[in-house]
């Protein structure tokens, strides 16, 4: 079974809706699993899927303090997907201006 590159899991977890505004909450700072679903109209059990998915991507940290468990943005987690769109970024200023071409013949 082939295994899936870092952006492929990236992209499959912030394909979800919920585990995008998870994520995104969790960039304003670390927040506990009761603080999360108190914030969305989800249930405990449906956050902690989202934060597993998140984390299974490399998008998010926990730490334990007793028995609450807190979760915060890895900020190398992103990273994979970063590089692999810099690589596709030297493309887009060729096609950009290619288009630009386009559009202008297509006016006169």
């Amino acid at each position: 079974m082939p295994t899936t590159a870092p952006q492929d899991r990236i992209f499959q977890a912030l394909a979800d809706p919920s585990r995008r505004a998870l994520f995104e909450s969790l960039t304003r700072g670390e927040a506990a699993v009761n603080e999360l679903t108190a914030r969305f109209d989800i249930s405990q059990p449906a956050v902690s899927q989202h934060l597993s998915a998140l984390r299974g991507a490399g998008l998010v940290n926990r730490r334990r303090d007793g028995r609450h468990v807190y979760y915060r943005v890895e900020p190398s987690g992103i990273k994979p997907l970063i590089d692999w769109l810099a690589h596709y970024r030297a493309f887009w200023p060729q096609h950009v201006a290619r288009l630009d071409q386009l559009l202008e013949r297509m006016d006169k």
